[in-house]
Parts: C-alpha cells; structure tokens; sequence
C-alpha cells in the first residue's frame, strides 16, 4: 500500500538525509554573535559551479524576509517555462500565513498552487509549499516524486527548513535537481544547496542588491555552491533557458 511505501522510504531517508552533527567549539558570546552576524552577510561570494548538463526535473526554492515578493516576481514570470517540473517551496512563514501566500501565487502565475497534502505525488506544472509548521521531503516510489511531511525538529531554527527539502531533492532527483534560493535571513539552504551541488545538480542564488535580507542567498554564494548569482528580475529568464536546456551566460 501506498502508505507503507512512504514509511518504509521515510525511514530509508531519514538514516541517508539526516544532518551531521554540528560540530561547534565554546566560544565566547561576542564571537558567537559576530559568527552570526557574517552568515547574514558574507563579505564575498565565491567562485560559480558550472550548470548540470541535465535539464532540471524538478525546481525547488527557499526563501525567508522578503519571500513572498520575490516568489511572486519570479514565479509570475514563469508560467509557461515550469510546465514540464514540479515546484517544491519552503518559505518560512507562520501556518496561518500559507493560504495567503499560495493563492496568491495561484493568483499571479494561474498554475495549481497548495500546502502540499502527506502522500500526495508532485506533479509537473504544478506549485506546492510546505505547511507552515511541518517539514517537507520529496521521495519517490518507482518514477513518481512523492511529497511528504516529516514533524522533526526545527533545522536552523526553522521549521520548515529548507535544508529538509533540498537535501531530499538532492537525493531523489540528482543532478536534474535545480535549487534557487532567495532573499531570507539565517543560512537555511547551505548545506542543502551543498548536497544538490554533490549530487550534480545547481542552484541559483538572489544577488545582494535585490534581496531584502542578503543572508540564505548570500551564504550559499559564499560558500561558492551556486552556479548564478543573480538580480531578480534575470532569475526567471535563466531558469526558462535551463529547462530549455540553456544555461545562463554571465550569470555574475
């Protein structure tokens, strides 16, 4: 039964996914607090990965302070371009906030857009956010994505995070897994945009000057995990190019 099969790969990714432990030294309160305060805002993005050959299967975002203008923004842009992957968001919103947010992205892109349901598959064309106080994962039984909610502990303080789907993403979909991460405060998404990158997929990330809170998207261009760092007004038209099978040019 179909309830079955999602316990048993629950259980399978929750031993593959599962965070390492951090491994963090005492430290005095002030080095903690400047430690923070550069993951908010790193001084210098690193060097841009190549694009996975593959076209993506799947496109996955992150966002936080900001998120819902900027998913409008993007998403609104790419009606057409997404008929093909489904869309897996994380937005770090209280649950009361969720409807608000999907029919409103329904309302700009006229795709089917919902908190996704626990067992239900993840269609292409079609846009689902996690609920506001649940974790959520993308497993797949055969050839079908499954989306599914997972009631652990916050991530980074968040809950949902979006390290949970992406590094889920990353293990599902490989390297036709595209991740895109914006405007938010923290560092959720690092390690799982790492995972989407060792796995060979790519991730795209908001440029500072367009982002309300250059903190996630600064932190995975930091870290030198994105393949584009870009405005938002020029993340829509690269994403449309990469499920064409064409990658971004200057994407700096």
């Amino acid at each position: 039964m179909l309830s079955e099969a999602i316990a048993r790969l629950e259980a399978s990714a929750a031993k593959r996914l599962a965070p390492a432990p951090p491994k963090i030294a005492a430290a005095p309160a002030p080095l903690m607090t400047a430690a923070f305060s550069a993951a908010q805002k790193p001084a210098a993005a690193g060097t841009l990965r190549k694009f996975s050959p593959c076209i993506p299967r799947v496109l996955v975002i992150g966002a936080s302070t900001g998120g819902p203008q900027a998913l409008a923004a993007v998403l609104a842009e790419l009606t057409h371009g997404l008929a093909t992957v489904p869309v897996l968001i994380v937005l770090h919103l209280p649950p009361d906030f969720t409807k608000l947010v999907t029919d409103n992205i329904e309302r700009v892109t006229k795709m089917p857009t919902r908190a996704a349901k626990h067992g239900e598959p993840a269609l292409p064309g079609h846009i689902y956010f996690s609920p506001g106080d649940m974790h959520m994962r993308v497993l797949k039984i055969g050839e079908t994505p499954i989306l599914c909610h997972t009631d652990g502990p916050p991530e980074n303080f968040c809950k949902p995070a979006v390290d949970v789907l992406f590094r889920s993403a990353a293990q599902s979909f490989g390297a036709g897994a595209l991740g895109l991460v914006l405007t938010g405060m923290g560092s959720d998404g690092l390690a799982g945009s790492r995972a989407i990158t060792e796995a060979g997929g790519a991730v795209i990330a908001q440029d500072e000057s367009s982002s309300v809170v250059w903190g996630m998207p600064g932190a995975v261009a930091g870290a030198g995990l994105a393949s584009a760092i870009l405005p938002l007004d020029r993340i829509a038209p690269a994403i449309a190019g990469l499920m064409r099978g064409i990658p971004p040019g200057g994407a700096r």
